[in-house]
């Protein structure tokens, strides 16, 4: 069964909830989807999975090991598509991936992959808006949501356009650089939650370095929710496995819900 990104993500904020969503990578391990069961089950309000590429040009040294790894086992996009095809998720999910892997498969059968696979939707960070026709006439089609990226440079009218064909949520970036830890909060995030929550309606997550709790709950502040990855995938490249990531998102999961109590 397919769930609605956006309409899952809506009703969780309607309720009172800041937002998180972990990144998974795909393929890591025999695993792997014991880890995406454990992270759904800790809390996550949707799940990102990871699309391994050779050319990851927007991840950082942990999530590059962690798809290098995953690729070395045999990973492939059909191949990830088809296991989430074979099991079930009480939340949804959207892969994130690069424009070579869908074109090489070709847009709408990436696309109907997805959507028979019961995956919600779909980041692809190097497709830029103004190129977005084929992939998201297809994804439309199928019925899946295409998050689109809005980067702390972006300007006012074309953030608004970003806004306006992003389908599920907003994908605040919080810096300009690629994904990994951080020791702090990048001074961005503040400003890039509230320019896009002031342009939509649509629920509006912001990533990229958000490495703890503490940070999750700052940037929480600016925006609906955050997106957690490379924190996340380091724990189960050390061996941690479904037990460390269950751990970590819990703690994620009970440092926003406490962050929405109201204080006596």
């Amino acid at each position: 069964m397919t769930i609605s990104l956006e309409a899952h993500l809506r009703a969780r904020r309607e309720a009172g909830h800041k937002l998180l969503v972990p990144y998974v990578t795909g393929g890591l391990g025999d695993d792997w989807l014991d880890v995406l069961h454990a992270v759904a089950d800790a809390g996550a309000d949707a799940v990102e999975i990871g699309i391994p590429f050779s050319d990851p040009v927007m991840d950082g040294v942990t999530i590059q090991e962690a798809s290098r790894r995953a690729l070395e086992r045999g990973a492939t996009p059909a191949g990830i598509v088809a296991e989430i095809a074979s099991d079930d998720f009480e939340v949804p999910l959207a892969v994130m991936t690069y424009t070579n892997p869908v074109a090489h498969m070709g847009f709408r059968r990436f696309a109907a992959a997805l959507a028979g696979a019961g995956i919600s939707g779909a980041i692809v960070p190097d497709l830029p808006l103004d190129e977005l026709d084929g992939w998201g006439d297809a994804a439309d089609d199928a019925g899946v949501e295409t998050v689109l990226l809005a980067a702390p440079p972006t300007p006012d009218d074309r953030l608004r356009a970003i806004c306006e064909r992003s389908h599920g949520f907003v994908y605040g970036v919080t810096l300009m650089g690629v994904t990994g830890e951080r020791d702090h909060l990048a001074s961005q995030a503040h400003e890039m939650g509230e320019r896009c929550k002031a342009v939509t309606d649509k629920p509006v997550l912001l990533g990229l370095g958000i490495s703890n709790p503490e940070q999750a709950v700052e940037a929480s502040r600016f925006a609906d929710g955050v997106i957690v990855g490379s924190a996340l995938v380091s724990r189960v490249l050390k061996g941690g496995g479904p037990d460390a990531a269950h751990e970590f998102v819990r703690e994620l999961r009970v440092a926003l819900d406490q962050s929405t109590q109201p204080t006596r």
